[in-house]
């Protein structure tokens, strides 16, 4: 059974900054594309950026020069660096597993001042 375990997420002021990490079980992790995605209230999952084995990355138009997707192979980890947050980045980010459709219990994201 694969095990997507995320962290990091929290409590941070808009236009600052913070870094989710989403561990995986299981074995080949390098083999696999990975995804994070949020869910705000009220409103649908929504794909945020994706990494494919190969390093090549996907962002939504929403993130995109602000979001930074990685990953490190050798720690089974997936991050999703956050930086110039707004208010409306404001969800769940879960993490997920493309192939197998293995999903993170999510960590809560807040911008607020």
């Amino acid at each position: 059974q694969v095990q997507l375990v995320e962290s990091g997420g929290g409590l941070v002021q808009p236009g600052g900054s913070l870094r989710l990490s989403c561990a995986a079980s299981g074995s080949l992790f390098r083999l696999y594309v990975m995804d994070w995605y949020r869910q705000a209230p009220g409103k649908q999952r929504e794909l945020v950026a994706s990494i494919t084995s190969g390093g090549s990355t996907y962002y939504a138009d929403s993130v995109k020069g602000r979001f930074t997707i990685s990953r490190d192979n050798a720690k089974n980890t997936v991050y999703l660096q956050m930086n110039s947050l707004k208010p409306e980045d404001t969800a769940v980010y879960y993490c997920k597993r493309r192939l197998g459709d293995y999903w993170g219990q999510g960590t809560q994201v807040t911008v607020s001042s």
